[in-house]
């Protein structure tokens, strides 16, 4: 792996990325048999998580910079334009492979999640509704 290609890993957090498709693919086996579109919503919660994590230290990118110098923003690996590029891109590949796997219902559930996560880290991290907000995307 290049640096480069390291450091975005880095960014996304992208082993923890292991711990997502479980619950997605618990909820799919419970709703009934397993279809080749179930294949879709695990991806599309990775999608969302690494979204999240990109948004995450782009949002945090000058407390980062003092607190944590060698993340991939500080050290100068990924631009802030770029993470927040990642953000994005990632958050739409997130809503758009939902609605490929659920239809509607399953695009605006992913729609509300990714609003829920782009609040959190954007304006309601440091607030009293942080927890909450965190609550809310997790559950």
């Amino acid at each position: 792996m290049t640096s480069r290609a390291r450091a975005f890993a880095e960014l996304v957090r992208l082993p923890a990325a292991l711990t997502v498709p479980g619950d997605t693919l618990a909820g799919a086996a419970a709703a009934g048999p397993l279809r080749a579109r179930a294949v879709a919503m695990p991806a599309a919660s990775v999608a969302l998580y690494w979204a999240g994590m990109a948004l995450n230290d782009w949002a945090d990118r000058d407390l980062d910079a003092v607190e944590r110098p060698e993340r991939p923003i500080p050290s100068g690996r990924v631009s802030p334009r770029q993470a927040l590029g990642v953000a994005v891109g990632l958050t739409a590949a997130g809503v758009g492979l939902a609605g490929l796997a659920g239809g509607r219902p399953a695009a605006v559930t992913a729609a509300a999640l990714a609003g829920t996560v782009w609040a959190y880290d954007t304006v309601l991290k440091d607030t009293s509704a942080g927890p909450v907000a965190m609550a809310a995307a997790r559950g």
